[in-house]
C-alpha cells in the first residue's frame, strides 16, 4: 500500500513540475495593470493592480516604437526595452519586447544572456548575424545570417549576440516569453561589477595580465 502511495505521490509531483518551472506565474486572472500607488490595488505577480474598473483601452497600448532610435555608444546598437516596467499593461501576461537598433558595418548587441525567457528574434530591415553558444560541455556556437522577414530563436539563459552585417542600419524586434525576461551582459558583468571582483581571480579566468583586466574594469566600470 505503500508502495502505491508513493507512486501517486510520484506521478502528481511530475505532472506539476512544468508549472513549478515556468517563467512567470500563470495570472488568475483576465488583466492586472500594474501600478505604483500600493494603497489603492491588489498585489499580484510582484507588482500592485489598478482597479479593473478604473481599467480602459489606452492601458493596454504602447505606442512610438515604428520610431528610429539615435545609436551613439561604442557597441553600435540601441535597445528600446518594452516590458512590465514600461508598460505596466503587460503585468502577469507573460511577454515583453525590445526594438533593436543596430548601426551599420558592425553594430552589434554584444554577447548576453537573459535569466528569465526564451527569445524570438525577427529582422525588420538588414542583414544580421545571430548566434548563440551552448552550455557546457560542448560550448557549441550556432550562427545564421537573417535578412529582413527571418526569425532565430534564442533558448532560455544561453549567451547569444546579434552583429549588423550591413552598410546601412538595420532594425530588429526580440519578443520574451516574460513581462520581464532580465539581461546580463557578459562583458559588463564581468568587467563592469559593483564592486569589482578582484583583477586576478578575473587575470586567471581569462589567461590575461593583471593590468590588462584592471584597464577592462576601469572601462566597464562606467556602466554602473
Amino acid at each position: 500500500m505503500k508502495t502505491v502511495h508513493f507512486l501517486v505521490a510520484f506521478v502528481l509531483l511530475a505532472s506539476a513540475s512544468p508549472l513549478a518551472f515556468a517563467s512567470d506565474p500563470g495570472p488568475l486572472q483576465d488583466f492586472c495593470v500594474a501600478i505604483n500607488n500600493t494603497g489603492n490595488g491588489v498585489f499580484v505577480n510582484g507588482k500592485f493592480c489598478k482597479d479593473p474598473r478604473l481599467v480602459t483601452a489606452d492601458d493596454f497600448v504602447f505606442q512610438g516604437l515604428n520610431i528610429p532610435r539615435p545609436i551613439n555608444n561604442p557597441v553600435g546598437t540601441t535597445l528600446t526595452l518594452v516590458n512590465v516596467e514600461q508598460f505596466p499593461g503587460l503585468n502577469t501576461l507573460s511577454v515583453a519586447l525590445v526594438r533593436i537598433d543596430f548601426a551599420p558595418n558592425g553594430g552589434e548587441n554584444p554577447p548576453h544572456l537573459h535569466p528569465r525567457a526564451s527569445e524570438i528574434f525577427q529582422v525588420l530591415e538588414g542583414t544580421i548575424l545571430a548566434g548563440f553558444v551552448t552550455s557546457f560541455p560542448d560550448y557549441k556556437l550556432f550562427t545564421k545570417v537573417l535578412n529582413k522577414g527571418d526569425i532565430f530563436v534564442f533558448p532560455q539563459g544561453v549567451i547569444h549576440f546579434q552583429v549588423n552585417l550591413g552598410k546601412t542600419n538595420a532594425v530588429a524586434f526580440a519578443f520574451f516569453e516574460s513581462q520581464n525576461p532580465g539581461i546580463i551582459r557578459v562583458a559588463d558583468a564581468v568587467f563592469g561589477s559593483n564592486p569589482p571582483i578582484n583583477p586576478f581571480i578575473l587575470a586567471r579566468a581569462f589567461q590575461l595580465d593583471p593590468n590588462v583586466v584592471k584597464n577592462l574594469q576601469a572601462k566597464f566600470g562606467n556602466n554602473n
